[in-house]
């Protein structure tokens, strides 16, 4: 593939974990609540399913193992006439944390200034998450963001022999189509870079220069809030990216967490979830994102002099 000059370069990501970072609970309480399932139960049940598991000689992924309990529960009659539809239903019920959604929106416009427009630079939100894609959906956020990478589910698995031309039957979950973990994850940020999201003949796995790939690293800016985001937050933050961890103001545990992730390097920053105007947190992804958008504006105002031999004059 020609890879010159597939991609202008002036996309600034920014790219968001869901829980505790977003919402300060986990996504799954409204579906727990409107089940009456008591959560502390459910996962206690799934932190014992990797030694259950393994005395039948299983192992089984730790991070996203709560999904296949979900789907028991699904057919053993405690979830009934669960589907994504219903999922998504629920995902209206996840609170947010201050400022939100309204802040995906100040964020985008302050790119709304004629220096930053002449040179078109634009800014695109992500939510890159281990929970379910149909609760997000179901968020203010989903019509605010450019991609949702979650955890997906099956209604209606194809049966053998069937006419698999046909839209699938709707029906409660009963298989996980994909999943995303901690992990997997920093292959999300991977394709975001490469524009695998936004150009269908890319595949994540092909091999495109650095400098030549839709989003680089150092337009990126990564906000999630505990250790198990180091992975991720190592990608970003280790190829020139920013990473921020946000804390719960109310947890004073959820603050040591976000700070001994700043003192470890493994992120740039910390702050409090709260998105209002003014907050810290805003405050500083506010000068982040004009300042990626400064470079960009700058590197391009180069190479456009480096192009150009001025005509001679009288």
């Amino acid at each position: 593939m020609n890879q010159e000059s597939i991609f202008l370069q002036n996309h600034i990501a920014v790219i968001w974990d869901f829980d505790k970072t977003l919402a300060p609970v986990y996504m799954q309480e409204p579906l727990f609540e409107h089940y009456g399932i008591d959560s502390a139960v459910f996962w206690d049940e799934v932190k014992a399913l990797p030694e259950y598991y393994k005395l039948a000689g299983i192992a089984v992924h730790e991070e996203t193992c709560y999904l296949g309990h979900l789907l028991s529960y699904v057919e053993h009659g405690k979830m009934p006439g669960l589907t994504n539809a219903k999922l998504k239903e629920l995902g209206a019920k996840i609170p947010l944390f201050p400022g939100l959604p309204d802040f995906f929106d100040r964020l985008k416009l302050l790119l709304d200034q004629p220096q930053y427009k002449e040179a078109d630079i634009q800014l695109e939100h992500y939510i890159v998450s281990a929970g379910m894609e149909a609760m997000v959906q179901g968020t203010p956020l989903a019509s605010k963001v450019d991609g949702i990478w979650a955890s997906v589910f099956i209604e209606e698995p194809a049966k053998p022999g069937e006419d698999l031309s046909q839209r699938p039957s709707p029906g409660e979950i009963k298989q996980i189509a994909g999943f995303l973990d901690n992990t997997t994850k920093t292959r999300a940020i991977f394709e975001i870079n490469k524009g695998v999201n936004k150009t269908e003949k890319i595949s994540v796995n092909d091999t495109i220069a650095p400098e030549k790939r839709r989003v680089p690293f150092e337009n990126m800016i990564y906000i999630a809030d505990g250790p198990s985001d180091i992975p991720t937050f190592s990608v970003v933050n280790g190829n020139g990216g920013q990473a921020y961890a946000v804390y719960n103001p109310e947890s004073k545990e959820h603050y040591a967490q976000a700070l001994s992730l700043q003192e470890s390097q493994r992120v740039n920053q910390c702050g409090p979830a709260d998105y209002t105007e003014g907050s810290t947190t805003a405050q500083w992804l506010n000068f982040q994102v004009e300042r990626i958008a400064d470079r960009i504006r700058d590197n391009r105002a180069d190479r456009i002099d480096n192009s150009v031999t001025l005509a001679p004059s009288h």
